[in-house]
């Protein structure tokens, strides 16, 4: 009667075996934040100093963070683009990213550097 009862239960239980996907696409979450990087260091090597905020979101995409304030009146925003892994956690961090300073909507530099002297 067990023996019968296992054979029934390995049958039934075969049913619940799903295959998504063909095993041979090439996207994964892995190649996704991959992408984004070198697409987002790709993108760093084109930028200029003096470029507007409105034409650096056009070439780079919406940032990963962001940053603004006022100083002696003048308008600074910092936008960050992940480029480069520090933590294989999933989540993209400030440590992870590339800074873009603009003042009075023109890049004054990028990297830490620039955000350092701000």
């Amino acid at each position: 009667m067990g023996l019968v009862l296992l054979g029934a239960a390995s049958v039934a239980m075969s049913g619940c075996v799903l295959n998504v996907g063909d095993g041979e696409s090439e996207w994964s979450s892995y190649d996704s934040w991959e992408h984004k990087q070198q697409q987002n260091r790709s993108n760093l090597t084109r930028l200029t100093l003096g470029m507007s905020r409105q034409e650096v979101l056009a070439l780079m995409g919406d940032a990963d963070f962001n940053e603004a304030y006022l100083d002696k009146d003048k308008e600074v925003h910092v936008l960050f683009y992940r480029t480069q892994r520090t933590k294989g956690d999933g989540k993209t961090t400030k440590d992870e990213c590339t800074p873009i300073v603009i003042s009075e909507d023109g890049v004054v530099g990028w990297g830490s550097r620039a955000y350092a002297n701000i």
